[in-house]
């Protein structure tokens, strides 16, 4: 007889029976509501604070036949997200076409696996040293600068390059999502959550950074050293991957992309050279010398400039030797510009959606195709991408559900209630559990900053907790549970994207998930317990 717990059900239906029990939850929790401020931070940003000690009771809302309207105000609440995924599915979707990245993975493993003859790199395994070199670099990209709904953009890079070194998509997604998460629960830098949790709390911008970067160390080391160990284990037996069976879509297209031939250049792919070239040209002048001349960046458009005379020079090579090498160049090129665009100018959504949506169209040029075969290919590649932007939206719907029937700030009073009083280790504690467990319902750092960092602040002061001690339970808190709870657009995003159903996800990671809130509160007694620098 079948064990029927063992069927997983499908992510919509789990996250739909989140969506009733938060429904549930607003005809018995009292319902109330901080009052507001608008605030502005150091670095101008303006953000809407709670103001401590305002909590009071409002007319209940039940929420009833708005648990089917839900799916509806999800989307509207996350419009961003949800066009993204899907200009991302048909940008991609239009790369692949060229079979740029498979020839670009093929290539960049053949030459790896020369170092094979060397003593050290075959001691310690080549493949070993791609999975820690790129991990490091993305939990470093979340530390310094908060790196999260990028990573979207990498899935699609890194899961054909995790299958094709023996490993499964999961590892894949490791290697950029998770790493990224890493970080930015270490928080370096971070101006998004650390940065404005310091300035809400009164303390020094990025001060205690000694202790962060040990405690950012120590979090890596132990992520690269768990993937290392799963990727090892799958190396080894492949059937042993939960995503053994779904993993056989990326196989496929490994086994049907082995002997790719070079496609020479053609009039289209010399037409989107000199646009791409003319564009960064036109960037350089215009955005880089304002950027210039408004902040003083010149060491900003030295930057374009040096990316521009790169481009020109190696955009011509790749385009004499094939149609895949000038795309890949291209995809290159846009990932380049991504961080600088994030680092540098501040990039969101909108600007990072445009620079895909241009890479596709330029993508579609170099290969020859007119507008209308652009158009249709784009279009296929933004329905493939749609059941991952439908599930965003539905999960959208379990904080519109929970904001509509008034009881989110109930539950922060509770907390702050219970906090006052505990001692600095319970506070601590609780501070940290809290915030953890806040992310299972807003996912945005900066939004629980403004939130939560009013009252920590005023809980702090009142136990005698160091402020530091505050801001830093709540970035680490801020960064393990956003890798696993359904509400998170980028995890549905990346999810989709490397085709992992979201329980399978689950599934794997929540025994590790847990084990690095449980590592995260460990490294948090240190900063009430002993002096540091800072603290």
């Amino acid at each position: 007889m079948k064990n029927p717990f063992k069927k997983v059900p499908h992510t919509y239906v789990i996250i739909f029976a989140l969506i009733v029990l938060a429904a549930i939850c607003t005809w018995f929790v009292p319902a109330g509501e901080f009052d507001r401020q608008l605030a502005r931070t150091q670095n101008g940003k303006i953000i809407e604070q709670t103001i401590g000690g305002s909590y009071h009771r409002v007319a209940q809302q039940p929420q009833t036949w708005q648990v089917m309207g839900a799916f509806f105000k999800g989307f509207q609440k996350v419009p961003a997200i949800i066009v993204f995924l899907l200009i991302l599915g048909g940008a991609f979707w239009i790369l692949n076409e060229t079979k740029a990245i498979d020839m670009g993975v093929q290539s960049f493993l053949a030459k790896s696996n020369l170092l094979e003859r060397f003593r050290f790199f075959k001691w310690i395994g080549i493949n070993n040293l791609i999975i820690v070199l790129i991990m490091v670099m993305f939990s470093s990209f979340g530390a310094i600068f908060g790196m999260s709904e990028e990573t979207i953009a990498f899935v699609i890079i890194f899961v054909p390059l995790a299958i094709s070194m023996g490993y499964d998509s999961i590892v894949g997604v490791c290697m950029c999502f998770l790493a990224a998460g890493l970080g930015f629960a270490g928080c370096i830098l971070n101006p998004f959550t650390l940065g404005i949790a310091q300035d809400i709390a009164g303390i020094k911008m990025f001060s205690g950074i000694e202790y962060r970067i040990a405690m950012w160390i120590v979090i890596t080391t132990i992520g690269i050293a768990y993937v290392l160990w799963y990727a090892n284990k799958i190396k080894k037996n492949p059937r042993s991957s939960i995503m053994y069976e779904q993993d056989n879509y990326w196989r496929q297209n490994q086994s049907n992309t082995q002997n790719i031939q070079a496609i020479s250049a053609n009039r289209g792919t010399w037409l989107s050279y000199l646009l791409c070239t003319l564009t960064m040209i036109g960037f350089t002048i215009y955005v880089g010398m304002d950027y210039v001349e408004f902040n003083g960046g010149l060491k900003t458009y030295i930057l374009l400039l040096c990316l521009t005379i790169l481009f020109t020079f190696l955009g011509y090579r790749a385009a004499k030797k094939s149609i895949q090498v000038f795309c890949l160049l291209i995809l290159i090129t846009t990932i380049v510009f991504l961080i600088v665009g994030v680092m540098v100018f501040s990039w969101e959504f909108m600007q990072i959606a445009a620079l895909f949506f241009s890479m596709a169209i330029v993508c579609g040029i170099a290969l020859g195709k007119d507008a209308s075969e652009i158009s249709k290919l784009f279009i296929a590649g933004a329905k493939d991408m749609l059941s991952a932007a439908m599930v965003v939206g539905l999960a959208s719907g379990i904080i519109i559900i929970l904001e509509d029937g008034k009881i989110i700030d109930t539950f922060l009073n509770g907390v702050a209630s219970s906090i006052n009083g505990s001692g600095k280790v319970g506070a601590l504690t609780l501070m940290y559990g809290f915030q953890s467990l806040l992310n299972a319902i807003i996912t945005s750092g900066t939004a629980k900053a403004a939130m939560l960092m009013p009252m920590f602040r005023e809980i702090a002061n009142m136990v005698g907790l160091p402020l530091q001690s505050a801001v830093t339970a709540f970035h680490i808190g801020d960064g393990f549970t956003n890798l696993i709870t359904p509400t998170s657009g980028v995890l549905i995003g990346v999810l989709g994207l490397a085709r992992i159903p979201y329980a399978k996800w689950f599934r794997w990671a929540w025994k590790f998930i847990l084990f690095l809130v449980i590592l995260g509160w460990a490294l948090l007694l240190p900063t009430v317990l002993i002096p540091l620098p800072g603290f």
